[in-house]
């Protein structure tokens, strides 16, 4: 099944319409440390029904059993085998132009390190020992020496590989820098744009269907430029969740590679079938609300989340249709 132009609908829950979900992880199963309410009891649920997931993440230090460990201790049960993270998509792609035994300058955690080693590839830690590649992850130990090694060899000729391009990483204090931000440094010295092996390429995707030997996979994701951009990328449905990153706001205005097929307030959505807005007297309407935009200004009419599905259609037909929308008419929408 592929993802559509605008929002779909599903008459029964998508626990049961999809047979894979592909779940990310910082902002949908968990923040940071901490859990996110109702991630757990629908994830369970939506398992119990049937449904097998795939945590898919662009966090790229820690190994599956770690993450796997975390998401245990959170109250869902999860094996290193339905982890797939930026790391083991990083050490996939070196596999496509280099040979086994090829030199790799690891700059990251174990997680990238443990994934470029089985990939059959011999780990460096010095430009001088000429890598043929720099495989690029984050990890909260990088500093200034490790990025100097890379740009050294990147500027030497090396292949330049991130396991992701996130520019901010959430904590539970806030957001930090992410590893876009940390290959930015190596960028700016080198002049070189990386490959990108994360999110959004759908690489990881596309992994972890083909583990999974899935046919009805839905990708969840707080993001709409990774998670949801990357679902459109390979042509999955993405379901976006409001408990991270992007608002809803941010969907309503959101270019179309990176618009989600869903839109619910939280994971809870897996458990409920799905509505989408209809045209109806130049009104999107979705159950008991309304949008529409005129002379380039969003009119609703409504509240929670059916608003903000029909708030995402009318903006979206407006635009694609070629008007003009003032994002300073687009509020921040709650649910």
């Amino acid at each position: 099944m592929t993802a559509g132009a605008g929002l779909l609908a599903s008459d029964v829950p998508l626990a049961e319409a999809y047979d894979l979900a592909l779940v990310d992880l910082d902002g949908v199963a968990y923040r940071g440390h901490l859990p996110i309410d109702h991630a757990a009891a629908s994830l369970t649920a939506a398992r119990s029904g049937g449904m097998r997931l795939v945590f898919v993440t662009n966090n790229a230090s820690r190994e599956p059993e770690e993450v796997a460990g975390q998401l245990t201790g959170l109250d869902i049960p999860t094996d290193a085998d339905e982890v797939m993270t930026a790391a083991q998509a990083c050490a996939a792609l070196l596999t496509t132009r280099l040979d086994p035994g090829a030199k790799v300058l690891v700059v990251g955690g174990k997680g990238l390190v443990t994934a470029v080693r089985a990939a059959g590839f011999e780990v460096v830690e010095s430009a001088d020992e000429e890598p043929d590649a720099v495989a690029q992850g984050y990890a909260p130990e990088v500093g200034w020496t490790q990025l100097a090694e890379a740009a050294y060899a990147v500027g030497r000729g090396a292949w330049h590989v991130a396991s992701n391009l996130d520019l901010s990483l959430p904590t539970a204090r806030g957001f930090a820098p992410g590893n876009g931000a940390l290959v930015g440094a190596v960028r700016a010295a080198t002049g070189v744009v990386p490959d990108s092996a994360g999110k959004p390429s759908p690489t990881m995707y596309r992994l972890a269907v083909e583990r999974a030997a899935a046919s009805r996979p839905l990708v969840i994701g707080d993001r709409l430029d990774t998670d949801l951009a990357g679902a459109r990328g390979g042509g999955y449905p993405g379901l976006h969740v409001l408990t991270g990153v992007s608002t809803a706001r941010d969907a309503v205005l959101a270019v179309p590679g990176e618009r989600p097929s869903y839109l619910a307030a939280d994971l809870r959505a897996l458990l409920a079938p799905h509505a989408a807005p209809e045209l109806a007297d130049g009104w999107y309407v979705c159950g008991s609300a309304a949008a529409r935009v005129s002379d380039g200004e969003l009119r609703l009419d409504g509240e929670g989340i059916d608003l903000v599905r029909a708030a995402c259609a009318a903006a979206w037909a407006a635009v694609d249709g070629g008007q003009d929308l003032d994002p300073a008419s687009v509020p921040e929408l709650t649910v």
